[in-house]
């Protein structure tokens, strides 16, 4: 796959919350909506009161999704219950079945990951499926990665672009990142770096750190776009910061190099180390360990 979206299951925690505006239009014969009282409490962390609310709603209506979702990210969070999975689990299968499309997308990866339910790869393709067919941008960006892997057979290149296609349209810089590998590489389209390079920029632009690592190193050498050096280190210099392991690397290199920076060893070894402690180790740059802090920065190449 181009870049893993799953995480261990713990990440879900984080994913974006069940919005107001994701609340399906009640029935014809229900009147006017009503002010969404759950959601609302969830909003200020009253999370017992958002869970009474949720229980209400379902009481009127077994099938609102977003009063189903919202009492399944409860459970997930251990926001004013008890943290329990597998019941999490049922009640995004119950917010999935009535429609709603983040419950899907969840489901649907616990289904893919074997978290808390039985590993089943159909069941979790039908369950993102349902989310895609909503235009979750996640649940796109996923059947795109899983287009690629094709249960084991060649990668259905087509398909996966399809797919990443519109989760880009959706907003998912994923999307745009695993556009560009393709481009990049040449996968299932004509390689063509400008191409890659535009893609890379949308995701790093999105604050998506191995894209801005990717068009950091292709503006640094001016491969697809225009060559900026110090705008390539500066954006390298934001991905380390956000923990990436391998822009920690490259600027290692560049400030042991002195290149597009003033040569800094001190510099150097530090981004070393960072990139060392993340599980990048690379034993050329073994010799910033011994090496004397520089008299006098030598200037930029």
């Amino acid at each position: 796959m181009i870049r893993r979206l799953v995480a261990p299951f713990i990440l879900l925690a984080c994913a974006a919350p069940v919005h107001a505006a994701s609340v399906p239009a009640p029935p014809s014969n229900a009147g006017a909506p009503a002010r969404d009282l759950a959601y609302g409490a969830y909003e200020r962390g009253d999370y017992r009161a958002a869970l009474a609310e949720a229980k209400k709603r379902i009481a009127a209506d077994p099938r609102d999704a977003a009063a189903l979702t919202l009492i399944g990210r409860l459970y997930l969070e251990g926001a004013g219950v008890t943290r329990d999975m597998k019941t999490a689990m049922d009640w995004f299968r119950r917010g999935a079945d009535a429609g709603g499309a983040e419950a899907a997308y969840l489901y649907g990866v616990a289904s893919l990951e074997g978290i808390d339910i039985p590993k089943d790869r159909a069941r979790a393709r039908a369950y993102l499926e349902k989310a895609g067919a909503r235009e979750h941008p996640a649940a796109l960006h996923l059947l795109g990665e899983m287009a690629l892997e094709n249960e084991g057979r060649d990668p259905d290149f087509e398909k996966a672009m399809g797919f990443f296609k519109r989760a880009s349209a959706a907003g998912n810089p994923d999307a745009d990142y695993a556009i560009g590998v393709l481009y990049k590489t040449g996968k299932g389209v004509a390689k063509d770096e400008k191409q890659a390079a535009e893609w890379f920029r949308r995701a790093s632009d999105a604050g998506l750190a191995p894209a801005m690592v990717e068009y950091a190193i292709m503006q640094f050498n001016g491969t697809g776009v225009d060559r900026d050096k110090a705008a390539a280190v500066d954006l390298l210099r934001k991905a380390a910061l956000k923990g990436n392991a391998v822009a920690q690397n490259r600027l290692a290199h560049l400030y042991a190099e002195g290149l597009g920076v003033d040569m800094d060893l001190k510099a150097a070894k530090e981004w070393r180390d960072k990139a060392k402690a993340a599980g990048l180790n690379d034993p050329s740059l073994d010799f910033l360990s011994n090496a004397r802090a520089q008299p006098k920065s030598a200037p930029a190449k």
